[in-house]
């Protein structure tokens, strides 16, 4: 039995230790905002909050969260659309749309972490998040905006 919390609701799961944290969200939670891109860490589809943190839940293992508190792309709007959602749909940064949950998530850690993020910072925060359509400069600009809009 693993216990840990999913946007703010305490979960007890018995599963497999090993199993990823998306395939738990998506197949025991219900949870598809989180998506899966490469099943590898390395396109940012499956980004989420462990404690604060970005993650990949894609390689990140049941057995590594006990007490985890883990925050999806479901739980970011609960009050309101945040910052980022805002400048997200006001710089139309979506095209596909496939990878936006998790660059929405990591572009949310990043501001956390660096709440004035130059370009460089955007650039070099951002890089591990994939996004097929090629919107890296709409993704800069909505960030750019949403810090402005955080101060």
């Amino acid at each position: 039995m693993i216990s840990f919390s999913v946007n703010r609701r305490s979960v007890n799961l018995d599963v497999d230790p090993s199993t990823p944290l998306l395939w738990v969200l998506r197949d025991n939670l219900g949870l598809t905002g989180t998506k899966y891109g490469c099943g590898m860490a390395q396109c940012g589809a499956c980004t989420v909050h462990k404690n604060g943190e970005a993650l990949r839940a894609c390689v990140t293992p049941m057995s590594s969260l006990a007490g985890a508190e883990i925050r999806t792309i479901e739980d970011i709007s609960a009050n309101g659309l945040h910052p980022v959602q805002k400048m997200w749909m006001q710089f139309n940064v979506p095209q596909c749309g496939y990878c936006q949950s998790g660059q929405i998530m990591q572009a949310i850690a990043l501001l956390k972490d660096k709440p004035k993020p130059t370009d460089q910072d955007i650039d070099e925060g951002m890089a591990a998040n994939i996004c097929r359509c090629g919107t890296y400069q709409r993704i800069r600009a909505a960030i750019k905006a949403a810090a402005e809009e955080n101060t």
